[in-house]
């Protein structure tokens, strides 16, 4: 399972979140809503890639709710880990050999292009799987970063001073 997760996953860790969540919590029930929104609010704290510590996090907490032993949860947190680091590993690989020969082909940009975008959806995807009926669903926020993007690429703000003034409103706001 994580190792399709780490096929699919393109985009790093918040890509992958929506992933992991469908699986671990739709699919097989190994974990509740709740269990899983802790799980990434730890995975965000600890250091290191997210969907990394997210699997990491998964494979040990699904074992120990089945209640296998310590050691065997620790086993399965290491099997999730390298099932989802596998084939990143071996598609770094393959790219590295053959990237400077298919470089100036056009197809293989628009397929960059497409994996591109494929992430910044995945990515969001991932934002608003978050947003359960657990969690305080906050409206507000996406107006904000609407706006921060605007003023971004419109008047191309300083990405600091877009933070700051967004931190300000913010500050008002809550």
């Amino acid at each position: 399972m994580f190792t399709k997760i780490g096929v699919f996953g393109f985009g790093g860790g918040y890509a992958m979140l929506s992933l992991i969540q469908d699986e671990v919590v739709e699919k097989n029930n190994w974990m509740t809503k709740q269990q899983f929104t802790d799980l990434i609010a730890v995975s965000q704290m600890t250091p290191g890639p997210i969907g990394i510590n997210t699997a990491t996090y998964a494979g040990y907490t699904a074992l120990e709710n089945s209640g296998s032993s310590p050691f065997v949860s620790i086993l399965g947190s290491v099997v999730a880990t390298f099932s989802l680091c596998l084939p990143s590993f071996i598609l770094i690989i393959l790219i590295s050999y053959f990237f400077s020969r298919f470089r100036s082909n056009k197809y293989f940009t628009w397929a960059m292009t497409g994996v591109r975008l494929l992430s910044v959806a995945l990515i969001g995807l991932a934002a608003v799987s978050l947003m359960n009926h657990e969690n305080f669903i906050d409206y507000f926020s996406p107006l904000l970063f609407l706006g921060a993007l605007f003023l971004s690429v419109r008047y191309k703000l300083h990405p600091v001073f877009v933070i700051a003034v967004a931190a300000v409103i913010g500050i008002f706001i809550y």
